[in-house]
Parts: C-alpha cells; sequence; structure tokens
C-alpha cells in the first residue's frame, strides 16, 4: 500500500515506529529502521520514517542522534501492584488521564504523516500510536521482544494486522483469538554485535591477560549491577585463579571494586580488566569472552543466543512481570543457559561458573544450545513482515 502517485512513482515507503522507554524497546526499533533503510536502497528505494515516544525517553536520543524525525505524545503509566487498590493510586489516575490527550496527538501524528504500516515495539508510548493506528486504518505490527506479551502488547493484539515474536515459546501464551496473526521473527540484532574481533577487544581495552585461560565477561547493564557486582567482588580472587575477567560495573560501583581489586597478587590483578562502561568496543569484547555473567533482559538474551555465548544469567528480580526470571529459566530448560533466581549466594556463583570454565567441551555444548535459539536474521524477517502487512 503506496500513500499517493508521487509517493509510488519515487519509491517512497512510510513507516511509523512507536516504542521505548528503555533500551530493549528502543533498540530493536532501531535496528529494524536500519535494515529497512538498507532494503529501501538496494532496490532503490527510499525511506521515510516518524518516531513517535516520550520526550524523557531512551528514544528521544536515539532518534535524535540517528536523524530520525520525532514526535512527543503524552502517556500514561502504571505501576502495578499485587494489592488490586493499590493500582487505584492517585498517580495511576492521574497518569490515566493523560492516555486520551496522546492517543489525540498520536492520531493527528498518524493522519498527517500517513504511514503505510506502523511497528510498535512496547513501551507505554505503544498503547496511544497503536490505537491511532486502529483510528486511521492504517496496519499495525507489533513486535514482542521477551517470552510473554508486555503489557502495552497486550493491550493492542487485538488490533495488529501481525504480530512478531522472538522464540516459539511464545506461542502457548498467547490468546487463541490472536494467534493467527502471530509470526516468529527473533528480536533484531545490531549487526555491528555480530561482527567482532577478539584481538581487537585486547587492542582496544590494553588488556594483559592470559590468553590460554577462558575470559569472562560480567555486566551489569549500563548501570551496573550492585548484586553482581557484590558477587563478584566476593569471589574475585577464585574467578582469576581460573579466568580472566573483563567487568563492566557501572560508574557508581567503579570506586569500590576499584578498592578491592588494588589488593590483588601481580599475577592476578594482569587478569582482571574494571571498566565502568563499554561502549563501541562491545562487540569486541563479546568475540574475546568465552562465558558471559550477566541480567538476562531481551536484548541481552537475543545478543547472546545469536553469537552462541555460554552464559550465567542472574535476572534483575524487580523486572516487570519478572520477564527476566522467566527468559533465563526458558534458556536454561535446553541447557543453552544456566539460571541462578533468588538469593544468589558466592557459593551458588561458584558452583555455576566453576565447571563451565574447567571444562571447554561443556562451554561448547551450552554454546551449541544458545545457538539453537538465535535468530542473527530477526531484523530481515520483521522487515518481510512490515513489508506483508503494508501490502495488505
Amino acid at each position: 500500500m503506496v500513500n499517493s502517485a508521487d509517493d509510488a512513482a519515487s519509491g517512497a515507503f512510510r513507516l511509523v515506529v512507536a516504542g521505548g522507554g528503555t533500551g530493549g524497546h528502543t533498540y530493536p526499533a532501531l535496528t529494524a529502521i536500519r535494515t529497512l533503510q538498507a532494503r529501501s536502497a538496494a532496490s532503490g528505494g527510499t525511506l521515510d520514517v516518524l518516531w513517535i515516544g516520550t520526550a524523557e525517553g531512551l528514544e528521544a536520543r536515539v532518534a535524535s542522534a540517528e536523524g530520525i524525525p520525532f514526535t512527543a505524545v503524552a502517556t500514561g503509566k502504571i505501576r502495578r501492584s499485587a494489592n488490586p487498590l493499590k493500582m487505584v493510586s492517585p498517580a495511576n489516575v492521574r497518569d490515566m488521564a493523560r492516555v486520551p490527550l496522546g492517543v489525540a496527538q498520536a492520531r493527528k501524528a498518524v493522519a498527517e504523516f500517513r504511514p503505510d504500516v506502523v511497528l510498535a515495539t512496547g513501551g507505554y508510548v505503544a498503547v496511544p500510536t497503536g490505537l491511532a493506528a486502529r483510528m486511521c486504518k492504517v496496519p499495525l505490527v507489533l513486535h514482542e521482544q521477551t517470552v510473554r506479551l508486555g503489557l502495552a502488547n497486550r493491550r493492542l493484539a487485538g488490533s495488529a494486522a501481525r504480530i512478531a515474536v522472538s522464540s516459539e515459546s511464545s506461542l502457548p501464551l498467547l490468546p487463541q483469538s490472536v494467534r493467527s496473526a502471530v509470526v516468529v521473527t527473533g528480536n533484531p540484532v545490531r549487526p555491528e554485535v555480530l561482527a567482532g574481533h577478539p584481538d581487537k577487544a585486547v587492542t582496544a581495552l590494553g588488556l594483559t591477560f592470559d590468553r590460554r585461560l577462558p575470559t569472562v565477561y560480567i555486566t551489569g547493564g549500563a548501570q551496573g549491577s550492585q548484586q553482581i557486582n557484590d558477587l563478584v567482588g566476593g569471589e574475585l580472587l577464585w574467578l582469576l585463579e581460573r579466568a580472566n575477567v573483563v567487568h563492566q560495573c557501572g560508574i557508581a560501583h567503579r570506586e569500590a571494586l576499584s578498592a578491592r581489586a588494588a589488593g590483588l597478587p601481580a599475577a592476578m590483578a594482569a587478569r582482571y580488566h574494571l571498566t565502568p562502561f563499554v561502549g563501541p568496543e562491545l562487540p569486541d569484547v563479546l568475540a574475546l569472552a568465552d562465558l558471559v555473567i550477566s541480567r538476562s533482559g531481551a536484548g541481552t538474551l537475543a545478543e547472546l543466543t545469536a553469537l552462541g555465548k555460554p552464559a550465567v544469567f542472574i535476572p534483575l528480580a524487580s523486572a516487570a512481570g519478572d520477564e527476566q526470571a522467566h527468559n533465563a529459566r526458558h534458556l536454561a530448560a535446553s541447557g543453552a543457559a544456566v539460571a541462578l533466581l533468588g538469593e544468589v549466594t558466592g557459593g551458588d556463583l561458584r558452583d555455576a561458573v566453576g565447571p563451565l570454565l574447567e571444562d571447554s567441551a561443556r562451554r561448547e555444548a551450552m554454546a551449541r544450545a544458545a545457538r539453537a535459539h538465535g535468530r542473527p536474521d530477526a531484523a530481515d524477517r520483521l522487515v518481510d513482515l512490515l513489508l506483508s502487512a503494508a501490502s495488505g
């Protein structure tokens, strides 16, 4: 479906993207945009994109950095609670009152832009834009990064022309009424993540590792994780007796871990690289890593399975809907990872990591199992779905 004769002549395809708040919703959308841009350029066409999000969200910064036109709309955040009475809080009531405004703003943006298709990747901003797509009779494609549909996508599922999910294990969890619209695409992974080289990590970070030993990459996300840092800090000497370690700790945790590392014997210190943040060198660090210890967000799972990396997951307990624990259990059930749930001790960490560091064959078996879950072509699959939905 192309909107006008001028568009048809120019080969222009018009896409509205809605989603954000976190990297888990934002980066799959960005990867889909980049993939569709490349596809359009290769066929001699052009892509016009409008990103609808919140002014304060990560998506606003990402769109600006990428030169993607951006429109902000009002959203209403639901603060969830096991107690239904607490759901009717003044903050929830106040925020819900903003939803009609957001829908009106999104409807105006969609009507004026006249897209061929709308892609919603989750987060609160997806709801007003998804409803606007329905009002404007524009095909809506949802993308779900986690095993279970998030709150926004559950709200929009009945209005979607297509629902892209990241795993076959999502299928039995979906309402029967929407299963005919579901396609398993996987979760888009940035192409650069798949193109790392271990030697580049050694050079970029100035590593003095013993390459005869396995290398462990430890991360708690951009801000770092107090739980993971405390566990690793307590077992640091034990780890370094068996492996090299790249530890991305977050800026707030660097001082305490640096003080702990200062007491290491010189031979052990040479195997430990502490950094608050890993930037453009991340693909190379992942290529170097023989084992990853991390949270189990959807983006992390997509990257590690696409790369076939053995992993020990320590899920974020406060993640919405306990999705990180669900993600970790899903991979652990097939031998593609180890999941450490609940109150994790240093002994638990040693029991999980030790056998993997000692046995390369065990790591390789886990890598194969992880790779079986990976979908490095997820972005292309999602773009195929967008084009299919747009054409009816």
